[in-house]
């Protein structure tokens, strides 16, 4: 008797069907914090209204809280009434809070991770979740080792043959290089690499992936994407928000640490890389690598970064305090909530031209976009006042929050005279496609259940990042005076200088 053909429609290339979890629990750390109400839960409750997880997947929270599961279910049920992206069904909800269930307990007390075992236990029993555990950690880096500690101590990580266990660790990976060479081995003795999954956020937003789609699916750009065009390239992450409640983990951390290391710098890296030879994550990750490597300082720090700190102001007709006057902030704090750095890559396609990168809070307005500004043309045939009012033409990709892309290039003014002036052509995601895109944290904790780990920073990718910054990190601690910028401004003064001092000039925000 012959085998029996392969089902076409799940071929892997069909693209009629969205990839769909296997069965499995998703044990949630951390479950009380503001990024589970806001994020993760309505992101599980979104992948299921989009018929994405399996009939049988379950949600665990962990938490410091003397609830029972009904109390869980009302706390989820309203973070998702109102923060989900999809239209509120009321039998989706009914059948994902079936397996919804919480245990109680210190990070700290092993009897509450032998219950957590008996619980994931019972529901491989009543809901057919097959030993498939993913453990989120929603929590501070503080407690990665003791969490780590007690899954391997209640043989919650052991795996067999026929079950996976994977672990999803927020940022901060660390401090600085050090730091994060600790928690990866902590992690590393009870996990093997290809079951960690760092999250960064930034990577599952759909605008940061067609960076690769705009490079590498289309033969337009490529020809002009080096040194032998390009002037220099802005990244930038602005918010126009101060700290919020978040003054216990910020102060000490700041903007670099928060922003730069990771956010900035993997938008840099997707940006500047070679084309891979496949979207496998072993190719993706490989090139990211190499460009990471092949980042260098400057000489002079003091002239090559620029920080500072939001003082008191008006924001969108609200007076704001500045950030030594927030709760929780100590009078004597350098801790930055503006950085910017300049770097270069030490690659034949990037030689020479500068990355200018920068991130603040209370700014004039939210915006994250990469800007890749052009050379100016060599010879101009037209006047000094014919072109009085023409810029530089730049692409402009622009992550959030109206997600798409700018091209910006000169155009003649109607008219009897030859007049030049910039005009933008745009494309924009919401007018382009009937489909909205899908929260970033859909996207990954899709990809965490599926065992997909393109858009995952491996430890390589963090370390690289980190001996970026620490450089940077060690400069400003030499430093006692950070300077002040007006809150709904565009940043310090300093950073101004270090652009005029190449000539250049920020984008507007």
């Amino acid at each position: 008797m012959t085998d029996t053909a392969p089902n076409p429609l799940r071929d892997p290339r069909d693209k009629r069907l969205p990839r769909v979890a296997g069965p499995c629990v998703l044990v949630l750390f951390g479950v009380t914090g503001d990024l589970s109400r806001k994020k993760l839960l309505p992101a599980i409750y979104d992948l299921a209204n989009r018929g994405l997880l399996p009939p049988g997947f379950s949600l665990v929270g962990f938490a410091r809280r003397d609830w029972d599961h009904q109390d869980f279910r009302q706390i989820a049920y309203e973070a998702v009434k109102e923060h989900a992206r999809t239209p509120f069904r009321e039998d989706v909800w009914e059948h994902l809070s079936e397996g919804m269930h919480f245990v109680p307990g210190e990070f700290n007390d092993p009897g509450a991770f032998d219950a957590l075992a008996m619980a994931v236990k019972e529901l491989d029993a009543s809901r057919g979740t097959g030993g498939n555990y993913a453990f989120y950690m929603s929590i501070p880096p503080k407690f990665f080792s003791t969490v780590t500690e007690q899954l391997q101590r209640s043989g919650l990580a052991d795996r067999s043959e026929n079950s996976w266990r994977r672990v999803v660790i927020e940022k901060p990976f660390g401090h600085d290089l050090k730091s994060a060479q600790e928690l990866n081995d902590i992690v590393h003795r009870v996990f093997p690499e290809e079951s960690i999954f760092r999250i960064d956020h930034y990577l599952g937003k759909e605008t940061v992936q067609n960076i690769l789609a705009l490079r590498f699916a289309n033969t337009m750009f490529e020809p002009i994407w080096n040194r032998y065009h390009v002037d220099h390239v802005q990244i930038t992450m602005a918010e126009d928000i101060g700290i919020g409640g978040r003054a216990g983990y910020y102060d000490g951390i700041g903007a670099a640490r928060d922003v730069i290391q990771n956010h900035l710098l993997q938008l840099l890296a997707l940006t500047a890389m070679e084309e891979p030879t496949s979207f496998s994550s072993e190719a993706v990750r490989a090139e990211k690598a190499k460009i990471l490597s092949q980042v260098r300082l400057p000489d002079d720090l003091s002239l090559a970064t620029a920080r500072g700190q939001y003082a008191a102001g008006w924001q969108g007709g609200v007076k704001v305090a500045g950030y030594l006057e927030e709760d929780g902030i100590p009078q004597s704090s350098t801790t930055e909530t503006y950085a910017a750095v300049k770097l270069e890559i030490d690659s034949r396609r990037w030689a020479g031209v500068p990355f200018y990168l920068r991130t603040g809070k209370r700014l004039s307005r939210r915006v994250t976009e990469v800007a890749m500004v052009f050379q100016k043309a060599p010879h101009q045939p037209f006047s000094q006042t014919d072109t009085e009012e023409l810029g530089q033409n730049a692409l402009v990709m622009r992550v959030q929050p109206d997600e798409g892309i700018t091209v910006r290039f000169g155009s003649k003014v109607p008219g009897t005279s030859m007049e030049i002036r910039d005009v933008n052509m745009d494309f924009a995601y919401g007018e382009s496609f009937t489909e909205s895109s899908p929260e970033a944290y859909e996207r990954l904790i899709l990809d965490v259940l599926i065992g997909d780990p393109p858009l995952f920073p491996r430890q390589e990718e963090v370390e690289l990042s980190w001996r970026i910054l620490d450089p940077v990190e060690e400069h400003w601690a030499s430093q006692t005076k950070v300077d002040q910028y007006k809150s709904g401004g565009y940043g310090p003064e300093s950073s101004d200088a270090m652009m005029a001092r190449d000539g250049r000039v920020w984008r507007r925000l």
